[in-house]
């Protein structure tokens, strides 16, 4: 058992049982046609959705289609590529890897929580020592800096103009995921990445083409760090610089379909008003990677009660009308009565964090994040009504365990 596991393990304690029996029983859904998983951007935030991933496995809940962007993409990866009793142990081997020096070893397991769980100030330190480790040394299986570091204004290929490569990602990859598990079909799975010479947001979706590890890499290749990766002639960078959240992607797709989705995100758009400059950089981050989920989900509800009141009023209308007035075969293609049950989960921002908490690749941090995301999943799914089909006119809602705190 790895350590994360074991630690897992003893926190549940006498809650064990409970769990396993839920496990077992699983809960039982309305029957929605799309259970979809959105994994947003981050970066080390990442493990939070490892741990809603956990939670959903726990549950008895299996998405049949995942969406991921950047460290998402990844994490969509090892989700998608292996058997559903697999997966929590592949998201740990994965989560273990990286979160580890690339040269070198890490500290005792023991030395790191004594000081991950000191005052305040020395776990600001400790963490902000492990994030410039990152930056000087990389992670391992993920990351390594070019040697030497290039010149901001020497020329070279696309696949070397970053300071990091990422190489060792698509054996990691290619060790833990299976790819024709991936295009299998059993899981729908897309990514998304921004062809860098038109500007273009792109999807690789496996109902589409078969996807390789390039795919997923390309998903989380932020510049100037990440190179851009060469897909069939094309480079793409990173989809966050554009959206980092798949959530439009799955609510807009054709022909709709009754959903439940579960959007993890990693940045708040809500916030304290920072009064430093290092807070400042960090604000920055939550502003411009959040993408305003609950502004798009808002703005999705509106979209669908129109849709569903067109329906409504198509349905009064004679048959005959409806199929010999140009009008109304248009009304007809925007009408839709489907439901969509969009829950969120978004990681809260810790006291002792940084701007840097997005490469900041501690394993006690790593922990924390993914215990976060357990503790929210099992919080969530605590209010077994929220998985209800929605009503109304709309036949649209949104829940979220944080909202209003």
């Amino acid at each position: 058992m790895s350590e994360i596991e074991n630690e897992q393990a003893v926190q549940r304690g006498s809650a064990r049982n409970q769990n396993e029996a839920r496990t077992q029983s699983g809960i039982r859904l309305p029957p929605y046609e799309t259970i979809a998983l959105m994994l947003q951007g981050g970066g080390a935030l990442g493990a939070y959705q490892a741990g809603v991933y956990q939670g959903l496995h726990e549950a008895g809940i299996h998405p049949n289609w995942i969406a991921g962007i950047s460290i998402g993409a990844l994490n969509t990866a090892i989700i998608a590529g292996n058997a559903p009793e697999h997966r929590v142990t592949r998201l740990v081997e994965f989560w273990e890897t990286i979160c580890q020096p690339a040269f070198g070893f890490p500290l005792p397991a023991f030395v790191e929580r004594a000081l991950f769980d000191s005052a305040d100030e020395i776990r600001k330190a400790f963490t902000a020592m492990q994030a410039f480790g990152a930056l000087v040394e990389g992670q391992k299986g993920f990351f390594v800096p070019r040697l030497p570091t290039p010149s901001p204004i020497a020329s070279s290929s696309p696949q070397t103009a970053s300071y990091y490569d990422t190489t060792p990602l698509k054996a990691t990859l290619e060790r833990l995921c299976d790819f024709d598990r991936i295009n299998s079909g059993e899981t729908r799975v897309s990514v998304g990445a921004v062809n860098v010479a038109t500007g273009n947001f792109a999807y690789f979706d496996n109902a589409q083409i078969k996807l390789r590890a390039e795919h997923f890499i390309a998903s989380g290749a932020l510049p100037p760090g990440f190179a851009a990766v060469e897909i069939d002639g094309q480079f793409y960078w990173d989809g966050g610089l554009m959206s980092n959240t798949p959530l439009y992607e799955i609510a807009q797709a054709t022909p709709r379909r009754d959903t439940l989705a579960f959007q993890v995100d990693l940045w708040s758009a809500r916030g304290p008003v920072p009064d430093s400059i290092v807070d400042v950089m960090g604000r920055m981050k939550d502003v411009q990677y959040s993408s305003r989920t609950r502004l798009v989900t808002d703005q999705m509800q509106r979209s669908q009660r129109y849709r569903n009141v067109l329906q409504h009023v198509l349905d009064l209308v004679p048959e005959e009308t409806r199929k010999n007035d140009e009008w109304c075969r248009l009304a007809a293609e925007l009408a839709c009565s489907k439901r969509y049950n969009i829950i969120h989960l978004i990681y809260r921002h810790k006291e002792y964090e940084g701007h840097y908490k997005d490469y900041q690749f501690g394993f006690s941090t790593m922990r924390e994040h993914w215990e976060s995301g357990l503790t929210d999943i099992r919080r969530t799914l605590a209010h077994r009504d929220w998985l209800d089909m929605p009503n109304g006119e709309s036949r649209f809602v949104t829940h979220d365990i944080h909202r209003g705190e």
